[in-house]
């Protein structure tokens, strides 16, 4: 199936009451374990080149990379880039990306949606979608006062106001990677806020380790693109690593069966965040009943 329309995609998950899944690509296997999972799971996927693959690859080969495995797919898929600064989001529209998230949250308020209008102008000029992102997310673990970390809600309805973007990515307690802690429950309430005061789909980003009954209640209230990669990663990594428990293995085989424990990971985020079996939009008829049972 050929690339979609990322607006559509997250427009079809919140008339359908669902979230999308976005995910990293780290190398050919792990972007295989994403489309291998949209296919079975029949869901649509935001596959993400990351903070982590630019620096190894670069924009341009991570997206050739991509976009050569995600031709032989029959997925509904958009190529996307996460986390982009100023200059990788502007080389990204140049390449092709489908669709790009500046990240602009640790600038001042006031320079973050000047350059967030900026980057807007831009990405529509050539039909491209936005997401951007307000409030602080921090690293798993990290010491945090949550106070200073939330989105403030009179700030998202100015930001999304005032710079025009399509999707806006908030901090509700949500954290980059996974947490050995007991995880802090998300602020519900502060998404509903937010939600009631901006016309956008929100985004929650490091979802990975994020309770199951949370995820619901952030994909019933207003939540319709969920990122997710820790998780993934240490589905591949025990792939990799029990293969070679074994004794003495050919890479190529612990890469297989860590794409093998990755695609079933997938497929389970899929199912959590209710859009396996929406890769057809026109099947999308009512609120998907797990949305629907949570709220």
């Amino acid at each position: 199936m050929s690339t979609a329309d990322p607006r559509q995609l997250v427009e079809d998950a919140r008339r359908g009451g669902y979230a999308v899944g976005a995910f990293n690509m780290h190398n050919d296997e792990t972007t295989q374990a994403l489309l291998q999972a949209a296919e079975r799971a029949q869901a649509p996927v935001f596959l993400q080149v990351g903070r982590a693959i630019i620096p190894h690859m670069g924009l341009r080969k991570a997206l050739e990379m991509t976009r050569r495995n995600a031709e032989e797919s029959s997925a509904r898929y958009v190529i996307h880039l996460d986390h982009g600064s100023y200059a990788e989001v502007i080389e990204a529209i140049r390449l092709g990306f489908d669709s790009v998230m500046y990240d602009g949250a640790h600038l001042p308020f006031e320079e973050n949606i000047r350059t967030t209008r900026r980057i807007v102008e831009i990405a529509h000029e050539f039909g491209l979608p936005v997401e951007a992102e307000l409030g602080r997310i921090p690293d798993a673990d990290e010491p945090v006062d949550w106070a200073a970390y939330y989105t403030d809600v009179a700030e998202a309805e100015r930001f999304v106001a005032e710079t025009g973007v399509d999707t806006l990515a908030i901090s509700v307690g949500v954290v980059h990677g996974v947490p050995l802690a007991e995880p802090a429950p998300l602020a519900v309430e502060r998404i509903r806020e937010i939600r009631a005061v901006v016309p956008v789909p929100l985004v929650l980003h490091g979802a990975s380790g994020v309770p199951d009954d949370d995820v619901r209640t952030a994909v019933a209230n207003g939540v319709h693109k969920l990122n997710a990669d820790t998780d993934l990663r240490k589905a591949f990594r025990q792939g990799i690593e029990s293969t070679w428990a074994q004794g003495d293995r050919q890479l190529e085989e612990a890469m297989q069966r860590g794409r093998e424990l990755m695609t079933e990971a997938t497929i389970a985020k899929m199912r959590l965040y209710g859009c396996a079996g929406a890769a057809d939009p026109s099947a999308v008829e009512a609120p998907h009943e797990l949305a629907a049972a949570t709220r």
